[in-house]
């Protein structure tokens, strides 16, 4: 009995689907990115208890050199001149957004009747919640008590 040969098919990878997935991960990726707003970089006080801040708070930095940076946590920080300066800066933001949390980020060599004034100028400003940033100490639990 003769069997007649069938066509084949030309076997490939479907490549229609492609530019879909492409597409739906260049999205994902989008959505999930996260911007640090403030790259001000200071060398943070040692504390044994941090809490978590909330993602969308306002920034301010305070250098080595005294210099202060702002930012309302959308863009990225700004120079400001001085303490005086952060004040009408916290005034526009609590005036936004009643609620938003501050974010004191000053390093540990700064002296603290500088940083004292910062935090002056946003009471002054009647900013509800106010964060000192600070680095946090890993402490050891588990080879502790015997």
């Amino acid at each position: 009995m003769r069997l007649s040969v069938r066509s084949t098919q030309n076997q490939g990878i479907p490549t229609a689907s492609m530019a879909d997935i492409a597409f739906l991960l260049i999205i994902f990726f989008m959505v999930t990115i996260n911007f640090e707003v403030d790259k001000t970089t200071v060398l943070l006080p040692k504390t044994a208890l941090r809490l978590e801040i909330p993602k969308k708070s306002a920034y301010i930095s305070i250098t080595e050199a005294g210099q202060i940076r702002v930012s309302s946590g959308e863009e990225i920080s700004v120079p400001v001149p001085g303490p005086e300066d952060v004040l009408s800066f916290a005034t526009g933001v609590v005036a936004s957004d009643p609620s938003k949390a501050f974010v004191l980020k000053a390093d540990s060599t700064v002296p603290y009747s500088y940083v004292d004034k910062v935090i002056d100028a946003l009471k002054q400003a009647k900013a509800e919640v106010i964060y000192l940033l600070s680095e946090q100490e890993t402490i050891d639990t588990a080879g502790a008590g015997g």
